[in-house]
């Protein structure tokens, strides 16, 4: 059985990069010969790739060989690691909910300081006297997830983090959670902050490390989503990161859940989506974005990102006014000078994606207002970030519109065969429709659009050899319209709207860590 499975998931991929080549050629001869014809060729190669998908993909193949002579060259310059101590203060802190292990009943609680002092970053099975002949090599880290009414998935995420670290290094903040979410997390015996008021996610955040004093305490914090489950090799690759004293943050690898089985249409289109789009971004963009001669990375992902103590003590994390803290700190890394950005593929973080086209649209627009509100916020200084940053807004904010208006057309050149031709009785519309399938044809507009966007979802599925992918990857072009769309609504709303943090999670599924 399994010898048929691995068969049939190579068999494919195979299918699906052959069927992306044979589009691949077919559209390129199209736009060519589209080209010679008038039709503006050069728009559309712009609208399916774009020059920032190019110019940093190019860009990694740089870090790509950079980093092979340095390890050709065995390494040379590599910082040594270190560990602070870890410190507990014995003064008296403000009481708050702790679990006492597995043998409370839900609803009982003790409430203390928190847990013992130990070395941060002990391993299930690690032998103790090994562990702590190491201990100068390893880098303390300490656990943060806010989380508001995540009953369902508050477990889960626990329990894989509880595979990589000490139950006295996690630190579950829950802000002001109308169900069970305080008392599940209490049950696994990990430290838990709970706030009677609503604070938000960036409010929830400051609050559990002005509480426990965590950046004295710990050399790093790591802040996750309460629906992220952490890969096995998630810490070795954030310490192996934050060995290099000029890290400032490492961004988590973010990969989508692909549960199928526990999912609608919708829910597996939108998940679908989201992995396509997730690996173009991390493996096309951010990858050249975050090499040690650029950190031009404009999003350390608040779903799995670690912070260096001494950074996330200069950083304002809970600034009024905005929808959501991670743009916010990454510009504040950036804007204050503080380090760079770290990314690797051995950070991998599993996340949940929206289960609805509600939960979509309304994460979608907070993150779009989220990062409007933040380049708000800050406002341009002279650097390789704003540079950068400058073309990918640029990019996007005219790619939006293209992708927008190019679809109006096709609808507009598409009304005739929606009708009969009885629209093509009106003078007007008769002389415009002459006019513009004149140089944009409806067959430009189709194949100019659909064809390389599902190019990209052929790579997508032969890389994850997922041929399902195929099927979604026919509805990506609407979703593109929603988010273009959404991007472009939330530019005004940037100046005019405010939010006071507060955050209403959506629809969640049971975690499996």
């Amino acid at each position: 059985m399994r010898t048929a499975r691995f068969l049939g998931s190579w068999l494919a991929g195979l299918t699906a990069l052959s069927t992306g080549v044979l589009l691949f050629l077919w559209w390129l001869d199209f736009v060519l010969g589209a080209g010679a014809a008038g039709t503006p060729a050069v728009l559309l190669l712009w609208i399916a790739f774009g020059v920032n998908l190019l110019v940093w993909s190019l860009i990694g193949l740089l870090r790509l060989g950079d980093e092979a002579i340095h390890r050709v060259r065995g390494g040379g310059g590599a910082p040594a690691r270190h560990r602070a101590s870890v410190r507990r203060t014995d003064a008296a802190r403000e009481r708050v909910l702790v679990g006492t292990g597995g043998g409370t009943h839900r609803g009982q609680h003790v409430f203390a300081t928190g847990g013992e002092a130990g070395v941060a970053g002990e391993w299930p099975g690690t032998d103790g006297r090994a562990a702590a002949a190491a201990a100068h090599q390893t880098i303390s880290l300490a656990v943060v997830i806010p989380a508001h009414n995540e009953e369902p998935v508050i477990d889960g995420a626990i329990k894989s983090a509880l595979r990589l670290f000490n139950r006295w290094d996690i630190y579950v903040v829950s802000d002001s959670s109308r169900d069970a979410t305080a008392d599940i997390a209490a049950e696994t015996g990990v430290n838990v902050l709970e706030l009677l008021t609503n604070r938000g996610k960036a409010g929830a955040i400051e609050a559990v490390i002005q509480e426990f004093d965590l950046t004295e305490n710990y050399d790093g914090v790591v802040i996750l989503d309460a629906d992220t489950v952490l890969d096995e090799n998630y810490v070795k690759g954030a310490r192996r990161q934050l060995a290099d004293p000029t890290v400032a943050a490492v961004a988590g690898f973010v990969v989508a859940e692909w549960k199928p089985q526990e999912r609608s249409v919708v829910g597996r289109l939108i998940s679908a989506y989201r992995d396509r789009l997730y690996w173009l971004l991390q493996y096309l963009i951010r990858f050249g974005q975050t090499w040690r001669f650029t950190s031009a990375t404009f999003i350390v992902p608040g779903f799995a990102s670690v912070y260096r103590s001494s950074v996330l003590k200069q950083l304002e994390i809970n600034p009024k006014g905005l929808v959501i803290e991670d743009f916010n700190m990454t510009f504040e890394v950036h804007h204050k000078r503080l380090g760079r950005i770290s990314m690797r593929p051995d950070t991998k973080a599993y996340s949940q994606d929206p289960f609805s086209l509600g939960d979509y649209t309304s994460q979608v627009r907070r993150w779009s207002l989220g990062f409007w509100q933040t380049v708000r916020r800050h406002g341009i200084w002279p650097s390789l970030f704003w540079f950068a940053l400058f073309f990918y807004i640029l990019e996007v904010v005219f790619v939006a519109l293209a992708l927008i208006a190019t679809a109006l057309v096709g609808l507009f050149v598409l009304l005739p065969m929606l009708t009969g031709s009885a629209v093509l009785g009106i003078d007007w519309y008769a002389d415009s429709y002459a006019t513009v399938t004149a140089v944009l044809p409806l067959s430009a507009i189709a194949v100019g659009l659909f064809v390389p966007d599902y190019i990209l979802t052929c790579v997508i599925a032969t890389v994850r050899r997922r041929p399902s992918y195929l099927f979604y990857g026919l509805f990506f072009l609407p979703v593109r319209l929603l988010d273009s769309w959404l991007t472009l609504r939330t530019i005004p709303q940037a100046w005019t709207a405010r939010s006071d943090g507060r955050w209403k999670s959506p629809t969640r599924k049971a975690l499996n860590s």
